[in-house]
């Protein structure tokens, strides 16, 4: 079986949520008999297909970024030619340009649809492409969701629960870069006591200038890793609150973030808007044993972490809810390792990238069987 992955940005150039998220879902879905491919643009395309994991990755031209919605010419005839050589396609929404693609191809290959994300901030525009995303999603043969949090707060789902599965992330554990002895001795001097930690792009749905308020006359160390758009802001709210215990380390390697992982005694995770569909970053913590601190915003963010199971949840936007939570998990650490323990054992009952790999096959297999039975069919009607 082979399928056809479709997104806008992809590695080994781009490193978000979702990408991390295609990674471990072509990965996953090899010992099941899939083979991957993955077509994304790129500013520079390589002339032949890039190897990333054990799947392909195929680059077609970037030629321009209008409302962060990356175009291309060259993707079309790309597209035409892979899909005819997969059995499934895969779409991972949102991408507008990606509408086009699908319905101006006209394969006839079942096709599943990832929806990661409503589109959140670009309201406006939203309304000019609403019904092309209508098309588009009353097109595909599946729509997969993440959670059922965000199946049941989506107004944009609530269209297509008929056809919608919810299949959760999942993260390889074994994948994880083993701790280097020599840099966890480096951060546990540096931070002896342990750290609250987030990680993640700065982006302005993630919440980080809440988590700056929240920290203002605390004293317990607050660990940043990771850069983006919102970067210098956020150091300027810093300094200009004084906020010497909030440290940011900029981007690491896997392996100072795996350390620094281990050694946190707390992942926060601050972020406020829907634009936060999951948090890929707040899974990795379950899957470490940290007890986690998220806001409520109806996403997967409350399925991961569920409140007083394996972590605390707080409204969003609410500096003096996320301190308090934060004073609570750092002073009684009873509670803390019990909640940690928690996260853990949910992790491995909902969120492995093997159960994730199984329940994709499935899908895709279903939906083969289900073409080959309506050929069949046809040809006999013929």
């Amino acid at each position: 079986m082979r399928v056809l992955h479709l997104f806008k940005a992809y590695m080994p150039e781009s490193t978000g949520g979702i990408e991390q998220t295609i990674f471990q879902l072509c990965e996953a879905c090899k010992p099941w008999g899939v083979t991957s491919s993955v077509l994304t643009l790129s500013a520079e395309p390589s002339p032949n297909p890039i190897k990333v994991g054990n799947h392909l990755v195929y680059q077609a031209k970037l030629d321009a970024h209008i409302a962060s919605t990356g175009l291309s010419r060259e993707v079309f005839g790309r597209f035409r030619e892979l899909a005819r050589e997969h059995d499934v396609v895969h779409y991972h929404f949102p991408w507008p340009l990606m509408d086009l693609l699908h319905l101006h191809a006209r394969h006839d290959k079942p096709s599943v649809l990832s929806y990661h994300s409503d589109i959140v901030r670009q309201r406006v525009l939203l309304q000019f492409y609403r019904p092309l995303m209508h098309q588009f999603l009353g097109s595909v043969d599946r729509i997969v969701t993440a959670s059922p949090n965000y199946l049941a707060t989506s107004d944009i789902l609530a269209h297509y629960r008929d056809k919608t599965d919810v299949i959760p992330y999942g993260l390889d554990r074994s994948g994880y870069a083993p701790v280097d002895v020599e840099r966890m001795a480096y951060w546990q001097q540096r931070f002896p006591d342990g750290f609250f930690l987030f990680v993640g792009v700065m982006r302005y749905y993630k919440g980080l200038h809440i988590l700056l308020d929240a920290c203002r006359n605390t004293e317990y160390p607050v660990v940043i890793v990771g850069a983006g758009p919102m970067e210098a802001r956020l150091r300027e709210q810093a300094r200009r609150l004084r906020l010497n215990n909030v440290h940011f380390l900029g981007p690491l390697s896997d392996t100072e973030k795996n350390v620094l992982l281990q050694l946190s005694r707390v992942i926060v995770f601050p972020s406020h808007l829907r634009s936060e569909a999951f948090g890929v970053s707040l899974l990795e913590g379950a899957m470490f044993g940290k007890p986690m601190i998220s806001s409520e915003i109806g996403t997967g963010t409350s399925y991961i972490n569920i409140s007083g199971q394996t972590g605390l949840v707080v409204p969003p936007s609410d500096a003096a809810a996320l301190r308090a939570a934060m004073h609570q998990l750092w002073h009684d650490r009873e509670l803390a390792e019990k909640l940690g323990l928690a996260a853990a054992e949910r992790y491995r009952q909902l969120f492995t990238a093997e159960r994730m790999g199984e329940q994709f096959h499935n899908l895709y297999r279903k939906l083969l069987i289900g073409e080959a039975q309506s050929t069949r069919v046809s040809q006999q009607q013929g």
